[in-house]
């Protein structure tokens, strides 16, 4: 029964399409746009949320940041003192379930060799820089021990100011000047491209941390501690832990707040990630509204349509059609004109995310979930929508409507 109403009623539809190729556009333009926002903000949407967890990760596992101040960033407190290098030497000393303690300082400055010049970030750390913040040579060595020790005046920098300053030629070698510094550039590091928070990780020069002080920041301060800790090891413990030596080094009473700050990187990805989800969830309930606002546009070109067919529907009815066929002729054609624009939408939506993606440098990441919801969907729309001005042409009185001009 329903695949005979599907056959005879399906060519009608079409044909319906067709002569009314212009109305039929504008009328699905609003469910295409809205299958195509939707699907296009959940895969740019996940996409980001894939490149924020990737990053993230590529710092290491295990990875933890202490800071001075009670929070991390641009709101941090400026009064707290800042750490000393005998801070991390005593968590290095004490606490047990960590794999390496790295020490930071870092400022802007400008690099110059022969006649190029970039302004960029300048690190001072020790040779275990490299491994908690997880970054591979591409050519080259880090500094050694016994050079952060004494403050040697070597650096390693990395792909974009190699760019900006030797172009394709290797560093290697080659003396460089930060301010009043003139350093040895001995390694170069492998592209890790923008972090997660938009910075440029290549667009950097790292330097032992006792040359830092000395001849780039002129004090013994350490802004930040960066440790890795041990496989299997909670990071509660290891905050716990290292709570305990920064209050004893930093002289804090019990009845003292912490004056510094420590963050474990997941906590960090999984508030990244679920701000990014939520924004994603906001944006494409919006977008969902368009389709229901096409819904609403498919019903008024039906009721307009059946008005404009009453004749053809009392001729009809008046030849031996039911009523359940005149439901299902204008229902059909609701549900058509809502797939084809849902289809529409799904491949406009396709290659807008395709492009998208490529711009912003993110992983593509389509959902067949979200693709097939949409679509069913507009076909849920087309049934919703199309249901009242079906039931309209059903229930028309067939001498009513012939005697209609």
């Amino acid at each position: 029964m329903i695949s005979n109403l599907l056959t005879s009623t399906l060519p009608i539809a079409v044909r319906e399409m067709q002569r009314n190729l212009l109305r039929s556009v504008l009328t699905m333009l609003g469910i295409i746009i809205g299958v195509a926002a939707v699907i296009v903000l959940m895969t740019l949407g996940s996409g980001t949320t894939r490149h924020v967890t990737e990053q993230i990760a590529s710092l290491g596992s295990n990875l933890l940041m202490i800071s001075t101040g009670k929070s991390m960033g641009p709101m941090q407190s400026s009064t707290a003192p800042k750490f000393k290098l005998a801070d991390a030497e005593a968590i290095a000393r004490e606490v047990t379930s960590l794999v390496a303690v790295a020490p930071q300082a870092s400022s802007n400055a400008t690099a110059i060799f022969a006649n190029q010049n970039w302004q960029t970030n300048i690190t001072g750390s020790s040779e275990r820089y490299f491994s908690v913040n997880n970054r591979q040579l591409a050519a080259g060595r880090i500094f050694t021990t016994s050079e952060v020790r004494s403050g040697a005046m070597v650096c390693v920098i990395g792909e974009t100011l190699r760019g900006k300053l030797f172009g394709t030629s290797n560093p290697i070698g080659a003396r460089m000047r930060l301010q009043k510094l003139s350093c040895e550039v001995i390694g170069l590091l492998e592209a890790k491209g923008q972090s997660s928070m938009g910075s440029d990780q290549d667009d950097i020069v790292i330097l032992p941390l006792r040359t830092f002080q000395r001849r780039i920041a002129g004090n013994d301060e350490v802004a930040m501690i960066q440790v890795s800790a041990k496989d299997g090891v909670t990071t509660n413990e290891v905050k716990q832990a290292i709570q305990q030596v920064l209050r004893r080094q930093r002289h804090l009473s019990a009845a003292d707040e912490d004056d510094f700050n420590v963050v474990d990187m997941k906590e960090i990805a999984g508030i990244l990630s679920g701000t990014t989800q939520l924004m994603t969830s906001l944006l494409s309930a919006v977008a969902g509204i368009s389709l229901l606002v096409g819904g609403v546009g498919i019903m008024n070109i039906m009721l307009v349509s059946v008005t404009e067919r009453t004749r053809e529907i009392g001729i009809r009815l008046a030849i031996g059609a039911l009523e359940r066929e005149i439901l299902a002729q204008f229902l059909v054609e609701a549900v058509v004109l809502s797939t084809t624009g849902g289809g529409i939408g799904i491949l406009l939506a396709l290659t807008i995310a395709s492009v998208l993606a490529a711009v912003l440098q993110i992983p593509l990441a389509f959902s067949p979930l979200v693709i097939v919801s949409a679509f069913v969907f507009s076909a849920t729309v087309g049934v919703v929508f199309g249901y009242t001005p079906a039931r309209k042409a059903a229930r028309l009185n067939p001498i009513e409507a012939l005697r209609h001009e």
